[in-house]
């Protein structure tokens, strides 16, 4: 039951459609008896600056979820941001502090790499390949980079994208190998689809299948449905995979510290959530 003490986050994006997280807050929330509620909130880009700024004058907007596109115009509409943030380009979390002020966060490369670690792959000395390197994709980077790497690709069609990651990891991370320019996935650890491709029928896959070897790890960060024609090409290799889901969960338990609302833990997440695709 919504009422007038309820707090709203609000889940900023376009298009809408295939947002999962109100199905996984909402239902723990009301299991926790916490009076809070993620709301969809569906913004074109050209008019998500001045939605941003109206939202968070009305006075029971907690904070936001940010997906695509709005990630990496965020980083210019918060006052203040987190070393992750600053490192990935990109904010998926804001917070309203007691002052007013807005704080960005980003969790979207920590609940990706928890969710690798968690199925028992190694990244430390690792080789990883990234697909796109706007808001998820530069996150993504960013935790893989910290979790040990020994060297990263880094392909985006927009070659200024890549090539701003590539400056800012090799800024932070000097012994990391960091190349750009081919989203050729043979010879890599990991693979990792950050681009929205998957999302249309009819969509290209993000990589040449048939160069990724049966022993890659293949992540997806496209909810639209739980296997995507590239996870289920992976899987047609002999790949692990990893669900666009896996990383939502494991970011969740962040995402609840970060505004305040204690923790949990994936599994108690799943058994809660009312998931359909």
């Amino acid at each position: 039951m919504i009422t007038g003490k309820t707090r709203l986050i609000v889940h900023l994006g376009y298009p809408t459609e295939s947002f999962k997280a109100p199905m996984i807050y909402n239902p723990w929330f009301e299991m926790k008896g916490i009076d809070v509620v993620v709301v969809p909130v569906g913004v074109e880009a050209p008019n998500y600056p001045e939605v941003l700024k109206a939202l968070f004058r009305t006075t029971n907007v907690h904070g936001a979820l940010v997906t695509m596109p709005h990630k990496v115009t965020t980083t210019q509409l918060v006052d203040e941001m987190t070393t992750t943030a600053k490192i990935a380009g990109a904010c998926n979390a804001i917070l309203r502090r007691p002052d007013g002020s807005l704080l960005g966060d980003m969790f979207d490369g920590a609940g990706f790499v928890r969710g690798v670690e968690r199925k028992g792959r190694r990244l430390a000395g690792a080789r990883g390949l990234v697909i796109g390197c706007g808001g998820v994709g530069s996150a993504i980077a960013a935790s893989l980079a910290a979790a040990g790497l020994s060297a990263i690709g880094l392909f985006d069609a927009a070659t200024a994208s890549s090539e701003a990651l590539a400056d800012r990891l090799r800024l932070h991370y000097p012994a990391l190998q960091v190349t750009t320019g081919s989203n050729d996935p043979s010879g890599y650890d990991i693979v990792v689809n950050a681009t929205p491709l998957g999302m249309k029928p009819g969509d290209p896959l993000p990589v040449d299948i048939s160069r990724i070897s049966s022993d890659t790890f293949v992540g997806e960060v496209v909810m639209k449905e739980e296997f995507t024609p590239l996870l289920r090409a992976a899987m047609e290799k002999g790949c692990t995979v990893q669900v666009g889901t896996d990383m939502l969960f494991e970011m969740i338990p962040a995402y609840l510290e970060f505004f305040g609302f204690g923790t949990s833990t994936p599994d108690e997440l799943r058994g809660v959530a009312k998931l359909n695709y």
